[in-house]
């Protein structure tokens, strides 16, 4: 059995990935992306035992912006990137509780050994479909749940299975003029930030949400992977969405509306759109994704209107070092100026990161 920690430069990464169904998520390239964007560092944990194979990457994040105290320099914890990422299992790896199992704790003494002292990972909930049941009793627990369609249905199940409310809005897109097309990214990258920012602005959206210049600029070297789908009427962009497809999944990445178009709702015709797009090129999934945290709020509705499929969204808390763990929930209570208990009874995990 082979047990390693690999950078995102390692070409054992991508060997790995073309043994596995993934995700642009996976890919060593979004880690990198998204650890520039955090100030983390792109990493994942490879276990091989012949035919077995257990592949997850992650952030690994100092805790030195908990407190100043010097001890905290050499503490780190590791998160998941912005989107659906989380393990990796092969064929035989799935169909292995044992392995499965064995893996988990291996992940947590490994990371210990790099003086982690928790790990939050969020799942694919696509590529977790089984995961309730390989590992054991209470090893996950749930987000939420995300939605999908199901690119094998026909064009016209596709239809059926749409609300009746959206179905009107997207035919009167069409009668009004609206008409939707994927374009270069790169040619219209700017329009679609302008969009962006502003639905972010319109609906204050936590600061998580917002994402720089550079960073969409570092998006677009994703390439053939990444593709902008647009709304316009009378040649002004109503409406704007960015979308990964990969391996057969096509996920809805951020996307946004103008608000003087809001009352047309441009954006219904737009997913309408890229999901006949995304049938046509062969793919399996449009994945829509979920509410804001996994919650059954107003963007989740939204998005329910357009499929009956649905998939639970799990995520994965460890504490890798108790003795860590608990000198930084110290120091975050103590910052906080409450009872460690108090920060200990949150939901929030790691506990020491619970927004205030």
């Amino acid at each position: 059995m082979d047990l390693e920690v690999i950078n995102w430069q390692n070409p054992l990464w991508m060997q790995t990935l073309q043994k596995l169904r993934h995700d642009v998520y996976h890919l060593p390239e979004y880690l990198y992306l998204e650890a520039k964007k955090t100030k983390t560092i792109p990493e994942a944990l490879l276990i091989v035992d012949g035919d077995k194979i257990f592949f997850v990457p992650y952030l690994l994040r100092r805790c030195d912006d908990i407190s100043q105290e010097s001890k905290t320099k050499d503490i780190f914890d590791v998160l998941s990137p912005y989107g659906y990422s989380g393990i990796l299992l092969s064929e035989a790896a799935a169909n292995s509780p044992i392995f499965a199992n064995f893996a988990i704790n291996q992940l947590k003494y490994l990371l210990k050994e790099k003086g982690v002292g928790s790990a939050f990972f969020r799942l694919h909930p696509i590529l977790s479909h089984n995961f309730h049941t390989l590992f054991n009793p209470g090893t996950f627990t749930e987000i939420g749940t995300t939605v999908s369609v199901d690119l094998k249905l026909s064009d016209s199940q596709i239809w059926a299975h749409t609300r009746r409310g959206h179905q009107s809005t997207i035919n009167k897109c069409k009668r009004l003029g609206f008409t939707a097309r994927m374009v270069g990214c790169g040619q219209y990258i700017n329009e679609f930030t302008e969009i962006y920012d502003e639905t972010m602005n319109r609906v204050q959206a936590h600061k998580s949400y917002y994402f720089n210049h550079e960073y969409f600029a570092d998006l677009l070297k994703v390439g053939k992977n990444l593709h902008l789908c647009i709304v316009e009427l009378e040649d002004e962009i109503s409406a704007a969405c960015l979308f990964f497809e990969h391996c057969g999944i096509v996920q809805a990445h951020l996307g946004g509306t103008k608000t003087k178009f809001l009352h047309q709702s441009p954006f219904n015709l737009l997913l309408d759109y890229a999901r006949y797009w995304a049938k046509e090129r062969g793919n399996e999934f449009l994945h829509l994704g979920s509410g804001v945290g996994g919650v059954k709020d107003s963007l989740y509705n939204f998005k329910a209107g357009f499929s009956r499929q649905r998939h639970s969204w799990l995520k994965l808390g460890i504490i890798t070092d108790e003795e860590k763990y608990n000198y930084l929930v110290e120091l975050r209570a103590k910052s906080l100026r409450i009872e460690v208990e108090k920060l200990l009874q949150t939901s929030f995990f790691p506990a020491y990161r619970v927004p205030y």
